[in-house]
């Protein structure tokens, strides 16, 4: 039996620093959201759930992710921030960086730009605490995330990011288990333009099918 699995995982008491118990999640899609939102539920934490991701592309595609964990948060009864879709900003930032690969430089511009938007809510809005569920992907740099999030938090005095790690002790098979019971969308490249373009160049030289959106889903 597997004591990391949902059925048997007993999930401890997470906590936020100096006494806090209101947290800003910056999520980029259900299926990195799941296992994160049930940990904070279920540590009583107060989560808002706060959607910014103008690079996905397109706009189809970025409807359905938001609506995905849209409803994820409606059944855990967590408040949803629907963010601006300011995509031509997002295309003035990474302007040059287009053939970087994944985890480059891009990534890095990609990841400010939202951390840094995420901030300004937390700012605005009295969180003192922000993090993002973009780290609990294998296919991401946890350093190159963490290092975002924190750049962003220091333009405030009253803001921390929480860079918490989501992967360990079986994070990462939680979220496929519970993207797989609650049926999500399963997305089959990181987001943006660039990254569909990547993969679907990969795919065409191992001989294999180019990604149709909108159709895969978690069984």
């Amino acid at each position: 039996m597997n004591k990391l699995s949902l059925k048997e995982y007993i999930r401890p008491d997470l906590e936020l620093s100096e006494g806090e118990n209101n947290l800003l999640l910056h999520s980029c899609c259900a299926p990195c959201a799941g296992e994160i939102m049930e940990a904070v539920a279920a540590a009583n934490i107060k989560t808002t759930v706060y959607f910014y991701n103008p690079n996905i592309h397109p706009l189809e595609e970025y409807e359905i992710r938001k609506e995905e964990n849209k409803r994820f948060c409606e059944k855990l009864g967590f408040d949803f921030i629907d963010a601006d879709y300011d995509k031509d900003n997002w295309f003035q930032r990474v302007k040059g960086l287009e053939n970087e690969p994944e985890r480059g430089k891009r990534c890095t511009v990609c990841f400010d730009m939202r951390f840094e938007r995420s901030a300004l809510y937390a700012h605005e809005n009295n969180f003192n605490y922000f993090a993002t569920t973009l780290g609990i992907s294998r296919w991401k740099d946890m350093n190159q995330i963490n290092d975002s999030g924190k750049r962003a938090a220091e333009r405030y005095k009253d803001v921390s990011y929480w860079d918490f790690n989501w992967r360990k002790d079986g994070g990462s098979s939680r979220m496929i288990e519970i993207s797989k019971r609650e049926k999500f969308y399963q997305q089959e490249y990181c987001g943006c333009v660039y990254s569909l373009r990547d993969t679907n160049r990969w795919r065409r030289e191992n001989n294999r099918d180019r990604i149709i959106r909108g159709v895969k889903f978690y069984s």
